[in-house]
Order: structure tokens, then C-alpha cells, then sequence
């Protein structure tokens, strides 16, 4: 569907198709319903502290890679992809009464996939990004960012470069594939019903791209515990 319409809307080689990951996931087939999932112990002792269901509390845990912090109702999770989000990314929104979205098992292919379908409708090269809104530590408020990436690179590495006063740039790396997911995310209400958005007259760098370049190495994470 998304490929027919960017060849029928006029989507066009180097524009970038940001697409919001529920919908990738509801294709996919995760969508789970509370009602079969069985807690075990580790979800209801982790649904007893911070007062969630306990059949969530599982696909929590499920998803996730490790539990990185948790206060009251608020658990942060490092799911397997290495992304580090709210409840391992299993969200409730927009998703059928009773039911739970989970976010694609590897988005990177789910990008790639949509890629190629979107640049064979339109004859030529597009960027394609999948999307989820994060929190961010330190910083209040949602932004959409990039979970699965295709068709350009992720992250622009301008170290090396020169600034406008001829400094050498040593710690520059751009994170393009964010920062188009951001501006995409300006057109994705919450229940505007916009699953897909077209970005055009952004250079990319062409490459086969992926969203594993956005997740800071453990090695050079200050933070991380």
C-alpha cells in the first residue's frame, strides 16, 4: 500500500519516507492481546512495584535485554535491539481495546523491505526510515526517532571537516536519520491517523543505512550502569 501510493502521490528518487513503526508492527502481525499472555513471577513481582498489569509487565520483560531503571509506574528498558525506551517500546496506543503493540522484531529489515518496494514504485533511490517516539534523558518531552533504517546512511560523519573558522571537527557525527524522524514526527499526530510522511530536499548519503549506528557503544556511554 505505502509503495502505491508514494509512486501515485509522486514521491520521487532522494526524498526519504518516514514511516511510523505501528504500523509496520500491526503488518507484522505484533499485536498481542493481554488476555493470552501468562505472568510469571518476574512480571508480577515487577507488576506489584510499579502497579501495571501483570500480562504487560511479561511482554515487558520480554522484550526487553535488561530493566535500566524503574521508579514508581516508570520503567526503562534496553530492549534486544539495543534501544533504550519506556516499557521495551509495548505501547497501548492506537492499539485495539484489551490489546498491546509491540515494536518489529528487526526493524532494520522492516525498512529494508519497505525500502526496496518504494524504490522499485518509483524508480529510484529513497531513504527510508521507521519511527517511534522516545523520551530522552534530561530533556522533557516525546520526540520521534529512528528504530529501523534503509536507503542512506544513518549517521554523517563530519569529523575530519573544518568549521566556519577553519577548527578541525573532532566529535561530529550528525544523527540524519533522528533528525528526519523529528521533523516527520511534526506531521504524525497521535490521532491524526498519519502513518507515513514524505520528506523532501534533504541530501542523504546513499548506503544501505541501519538504525544500529544510532545506539551509542556501551564503551563510550558515560551514563550507562
Amino acid at each position: 500500500m505505502l509503495a502505491e501510493r508514494a509512486a501515485a502521490e509522486g514521491v520521487a528518487a532522494g526524498d526519504v519516507l518516514a514511516v511510523a513503526h505501528k504500523v509496520v508492527s500491526k503488518a507484522e502481525g505484533r499485536v498481542v492481546a493481554l488476555a493470552a499472555v501468562r505472568p510469571g513471577p518476574a512480571a508480577r513481582a515487577l507488576a506489584a512495584e510499579t502497579g501495571k498489569e501483570p500480562a504487560l509487565c511479561e511482554l515487558i520483560l520480554a522484550e526487553s535485554r535488561r530493566v535500566v531503571r524503574r521508579r514508581a509506574g516508570t520503567v526503562i528498558c534496553e530492549t534486544h535491539h539495543g534501544l533504550v525506551c519506556a516499557n521495551a517500546g509495548v505501547d497501548a496506543s492506537n492499539a485495539p481495546e484489551g490489546a498491546v503493540v509491540l515494536l518489529p522484531v528487526d526493524p532494520d529489515a522492516s525498512a529494508r523491505r519497505l525500502q526496496a518496494r518504494v524504490a522499485a514504485a518509483v524508480g529510484g533511490r529513497v531513504g527510508l526510515v521507521v519511527t517511534d517516539t522516545h523520551g530522552r534523558a534530561f530533556r522533557r518531552g516525546l520526540v520521534n526517532v529512528a528504530i529501523g533504517v534503509a536507503g542512506f546512511e544513518a549517521v554523517v560523519d563530519h569529523r575530519g571537516g573544518r568549521d566556519r573558522e577553519g577548527r578541525v571537527l573532532v566529535a561530529t557525527d550528525q544523527a540524519l536519520a533522528d533528525e528526519l524522524a523529528a521533523a516527520a514526527g511534526m506531521q504524525m499526530g497521535k490521532g491524526a491517523g498519519t502513518p507515513a510522511v514524505v520528506v523532501s530536499g534533504v541530501d542523504t548519503p546513499p548506503g544501505p543505512g541501519g538504525a544500529g549506528a544510532l545506539v551509542r557503544d556501551p564503551a563510550h556511554d558515560l551514563f550507562r550502569t
